[in-house]
C-alpha cells in the first residue's frame, strides 16, 4: 500500500505507544500495532529490501507451506517462491503495488500445488510478503471488478442524504460480502459511534440506531483505521500465530505491523466479538477530511474468508463513499444555511454603517442570537458585558472569563455542548447553559461574543452497559473485560445541550472577518481623517505665523501712532481725548497679548516632546526662584515634600505647567499669607482612592501630582469652564488682569504627557489641581 505524509505521521504516533501491560488505566495505549503475532489463514515473511533475504517468518510455516520455520530462515526468497515471482515482486515495489497486490503465487505441497494471494509492501527498511492461502483458484478479473462496483458507485452519486447514502451502502456490502449483518457506524465528537444504517439477516436483533462508548475502539485502534482503510478477521475464535525470530533483526525490535493484512488484533477485540456472538469480522474505513468519520462494520455468525478481491472492492466503495461524505454534509441544512447567510448580511450591513461596534451589536440582539442558533449572547467589551436572551448573570459570567480566555490558545473560536464536563461552576446554571460557543474578536481589548444554549435532556440508547467490567483476576491484578451483553441499554443524558452545527460556527467565523473588516475600514478612515488633520495642522500653522506678524505688525502701528498723537498734540487734546488715545494703545496691547498666547497654544500641540528623566526636585526650585523674584514684595508659603520624583517628561514644558499653577496660587489670593504646598499622592494612600472616584480605569497606576493653594477658590459652577481658552472668571483689571490661555495650556501639556488634570475648590478656601503625567 502507498503512503502519504498524514499517513507516515499516524504511524508515527501509533508507534510511540509504549509497550506496557494492558489494564484498566492503561487499555487505550496498548501496542495493537506490534502484536508479534498474526492470524493463521495465512503465513508472514519479512525480507531484506537488497538480498530479498528471510529474516523473519511466521511460525505456521510447516502447516501451510509444509516447511518448518527454521528451514526458510536466512535463506533466499527465491528458494521458496522462485526466481520469476521475485522478480514480479521487485517490480511490484517499484510501482504502486496497490494496483499490482495480490500477486497469484502458486507452490508446490507434495502432490499438489497450493495457491495463494500474495500481499506486499514496504515496511521502513523491510519488505513485508503475506500469503494468504485461496480455497479456489478463481480471481475477480477487472471486468468482474467493474461489474461489482459500477452499480453502487451509481447509486452513492444518487443519494441526495447521508442517511440514504448510509442505508444503501449497508445494503450494498452486505450483497457484496454475503456478511450477515453490515452497520455504518459514525463517530461524534467525543469519539462514541452510533450505528446509523444497517443491513442484516431478517433473525438477527437490530442494532441500528444504538450507540457505542469511545472506549469500544481505543484511540489507537481508530489511528490504524485511518492509516489501514481495511481489517478483516475471517474467524474470531482463532489462535494466534508467533513470530520467529522475536525481534526484526534489522530493528532489534518488535516488527511493525500497522500495514500487515494478517495482523493479530487485541485479545479485547476478539473477547468483544465473542460476547456479541460474531464469528468473523470485516470493517473498512470512512475516512472524510483525514479524520475517522466512521466505518462500515461487518459481521457474520459464522468463520469467513473474504478474497482478497471483494475486500478491494469495499475497500474501494469506502473511498468513494468517503469522498462523496463531503458534499453530502455540505448539502445537509441547506435551507438553514442558506437562512443564516440571510440573517449574516443584513447584520454585517447594518454594524458596518454603525460608529461604535458595541451599540451596533446591541441594537440587533435577534440578529445575533439566531445567526448561531442560540437562546442567549454575552457582548463581553473590556470590563463591560451585555446579556441579551436566556444567559447566566453577569457574575457568573465574570467569573467564567478568566477560564474561557485559556481555551482558545491559536483558535478564535470555542465550542462546547457540554460546558459543565469542562467548566464545572456550570453546574449551577446548566439548564441555562449547558451550551457555550464563544467568539474571540480581539485578545488585547478582551472582546467576546459568547452565546449559550440550554440544557436538552435525552434518552440515549446504547448497546449494553456502557462501562466496562472491571474485575479482579486470580493473580490479584486489575483487569478490565469487554462488556458481555448489547442489549439496549438506555441512559437520560443531562446537561447537554444541541450540538453546534458546523455551519453555525462558520456563521460565527465569518461574523468576526466581517467584524474585523469593518475595523480595517475605520481604521482607514480614520488614517486618512489624521492625514486631513496633519495637512489642516500645518495650514493653521501657517495662520498662526501670519497672525503673529502680518496681525502683530498693524497693531504696533496703531499703538505707535496713539502714543505719537498724545506726545504731539497732548496741548490741543482735552482730558477726555488723551483718556481714549490710552484707551486704545491697552487695547492694542491687550490683542498682541492674546494674539500671542493663541499661537503658543497652537504650537503647543504640535510641537514634538523631548523626553528626558527629570528630576522634578530640580525642576520646582528653579520654578520657585523665578516666581519669588517677581512676588518679592508678597508673602508666600512654599511647603513642598522633602524629595520629589524623578519622571520622564518634556522638562521646557513641565517647567511651565508648574509655573502657570503656582502663579495662579499666588494670583488669585486675597490672604495676607499665601500658602502653595506642591506634592504628590501615595497609591497606597486611602484618599488616593477618594480623588479618584469617576476618573479614568488606569489612573491608580500612576502618579497623582497636586498644586494647592489657599486663594480665593471657584465656585462650583464654573469647575467645567476653567479650562476653555480666553475663558476669565474675573474682569480685566482685577486680580492683575491675562489672557485667561494659562489654564488651557496647562491642560494642553498634561494631555501631551498622556495625562489628565482636573480641580477640586472651596470657595473663598483655596483650589486644588490633580494631575497625572504618564
Amino acid at each position: 500500500m502507498s503512503s502519504d505524509s498524514t499517513s507516515q505521521e499516524i504511524l508515527a504516533a501509533i508507534t510511540n505507544i509504549n509497550l506496557k501491560t494492558v489494564d484498566l488505566n492503561n487499555c487505550d495505549r496498548e501496542p495493537i500495532h506490534i502484536p508479534n503475532l498474526i492470524q493463521p489463514h495465512g503465513v508472514l515473511l519479512v525480507v531484506s529490501p537488497n538480498e530479498y533475504t528471510i529474516l523473519q517468518v511466521s511460525l505456521n510455516t510447516s502447516q501451510i507451506l509444509g516447511i518448518e520455520p527454521q528451514e526458510l530462515l536466512n535463506q533466499p526468497l527465491k528458494e521458496l517462491l522462485g526466481e520469476e515471482k521475485v522478480t514480479a515482486i521487485k517490480h511490484c515495489l517499484s510501482q504502486d503495488f496497490d494496483q499490482i497486490n495480490p500477486l497469484k503465487i502458486k507452490l508446490i505441497q507434495g502432490k499438489s500445488n497450493k495457491t495463494f494471494d500474495g500481499i506486499v509492501h514496504h515496511n521502513g527498511n523491510a519488505i513485508i510478503l503475506e500469503l494468504e492461502t485461496r480455497e479456489t483458484n478463481t480471481r475477480v478479473n477487472f471486468f468482474d471488478f467493474y461489474k461489482l462496483v459500477k452499480n453502487p458507485v451509481n447509486k452513492i452519486h444518487q443519494a441526495s442524504t447521508i442517511e440514504q447514502l448510509c442505508d444503501l451502502i449497508a445494503r450494498e456490502i452486505k450483497a457484496i460480502t454475503g456478511f450477515d449483518r453490515v452497520m455504518v457506524y459514525r463517530f461524534d465528537r467525543e469519539g462514541a459511534g452510533q450505528v446509523i444504517a444497517e443491513a442484516a439477516n431478517p433473525e438477527l436483533e437490530p442494532f441500528l440506531g444504538l450507540h457505542y462508548p469511545d472506549t469500544d475502539i481505543p484511540k489507537q485502534a481508530k489511528l490504524l483505521y485511518t492509516l489501514n482503510h481495511l481489517r478483516l478477521i475471517p474467524d474470531v475464535t482463532y489462535e494466534p500465530v508467533g513470530l520467529t525470530p522475536q525481534f526484526n533483526p534489522l530493528t532489534d525490535k518488535p516488527l511493525n505491523m500497522s500495514m500487515s493484512a494478517l495482523r493479530s488484533v487485541s485479545p479485547l477485540h476478539t473477547e468483544y466479538l465473542n460476547n456479541m456472538r460474531v464469528g468473523a469480522s470485516m470493517s473498512v474505513s470512512l475516512v472524510k477530511n483525514k479524520q475517522l468519520w466512521g466505518l462500515i462494520a461487518c459481521h457474520h455468525q459464522t468463520p469467513k474468508k473474504v478474497p482478497y478481491e471483494i475486500r478491494t472492492v469495499s475497500e474501494f466503495i469506502g473511498q468513494v463513499v468517503s469522498v462523496d461524505l463531503a458534499a453530502k454534509e455540505n448539502n445537509q441544512d441547506s435551507d438553514y444555511k442558506i437562512k443564516l447567510k440571510s440573517i449574516q448580511s443584513q447584520f454585517v450591513a447594518h454594524i458596518s454603517q454603525a460608529e461604535d461596534l458595541k451599540a451596533a451589536l446591541s441594537e440587533n440582539p435577534d440578529y445575533l442570537l439566531d445567526l448561531v442558533g442560540a437562546s442567549g449572547v454575552a457582548l463581553s467589551f473590556g470590563d463591560n458585558i451585555t446579556l441579551f436572551g436566556n444567559t447566566p448573570d453577569e457574575a457568573e459570567i465574570r467569573e467564567m472569563l478568566p477560564w474561557l480566555t485559556t481555551q482558545f490558545d491559536d483558535e478564535v473560536i470555542y465550542e462546547t455542548n457540554n460546558l459543565a464536563q469542562t467548566y464545572v461552576s456550570a453546574l449551577a446554571y446548566g439548564e441555562t447553559a449547558s451550551g457555550l460557543l464563544a467568539l474571540l474578536i480581539s485578545r488585547v481589548e478582551k472582546s467576546l461574543i459568547i452565546w449559550f444554549r440550554p440544557e436538552v435532556m435525552q434518552t440515549v440508547n446504547w448497546a449494553g452497559n456502557p462501562q466496562k467490567i472491571v474485575e479482579i483476576a486470580s493473580d490479584g491484578n486489575i483487569r478490565m473485560f469487554p462488556r458481555k451483553s448489547f442489549a439496549k441499554w438506555q441512559e437520560t443524558v443531562k446537561l447537554k445541550s444541541l450540538p453546534w452545527k458546523a455551519c453555525e460556527v462558520e456563521a460565527a467565523l465569518e461574523l468576526r472577518s466581517s467584524i474585523v473588516g469593518i475595523v480595517l475600514r475605520k481604521a482607514d478612515e480614520l488614517a486618512q481623517v489624521n492625514q486631513e488633520l496633519s495637512r489642516s495642522n500645518v495650514e493653521l500653522d501657517a495662520f498662526a505665523y501670519i497672525a503673529s506678524h502680518d496681525l502683530k505688525e498693524p497693531l504696533r502701528g496703531i499703538y505707535n501712532y496713539s502714543s505719537f498723537l498724545i506726545e504731539d498734540y497732548g496741548e490741543v487734546l482735552d482730558e477726555s481725548g488723551k483718556d481714549k488715545l490710552n484707551t486704545l494703545m491697552r487695547l492694542t496691547h491687550r490683542m498682541e497679548d492674546l494674539i500671542n498666547s493663541l499661537l503658543h497654544y497652537s504650537r503647543l500641540g504640535r510641537a514634538e516632546l523631548q523626553v528626558h528623566p527629570t528630576d522634578l526636585n530640580d525642576l520646582i526650585a528653579g520654578v520657585l526662584d523665578v516666581i519669588e523674584i517677581s512676588a518679592r514684595d508678597t508673602q508666600v508659603e512654599f511647603q513642598i515634600p522633602p524629595s520629589l520624583p524623578t519622571i520622564k517628561c518634556d522638562r521646557t514644558q513641565i517647567n511651565e505647567l508648574f509655573t502657570n499653577l503656582i502663579s495662579n496660587g499666588i494670583k488669585y489670593n486675597q490672604k495676607s499669607q499665601k500658602i502653595i504646598e506642591i506634592g504628590y499622592l501615595d497609591r497606597e494612600d486611602p484618599v488616593l482612592a477618594e480623588k479618584m472616584l469617576g476618573r479614568t480605569d488606569n489612573i491608580l497606576s500612576k502618579t497623582v501630582f497636586y498644586v494647592r493653594d489657599n486663594g480665593i477658590g471657584i465656585r462650583a459652577r464654573h469647575l467645567e469652564s476653567i479650562f476653555r481658552i480666553f475663558k476669565r472668571l474675573h474682569g480685566q483689571k482685577k486680580y492683575g488682569g491675562g489672557t485667561g490661555a494659562g489654564l488651557t495650556i496647562a491642560k494642553k501639556i498634561v494631555e501631551r504627557h498622556g495625562g489628565e488634570i482636573w480641580v477640586e475648590s472651596v470657595y473663598t478656601e483655596g483650589t486644588t489641581f490633580y494631575f497625572t503625567l504618564e
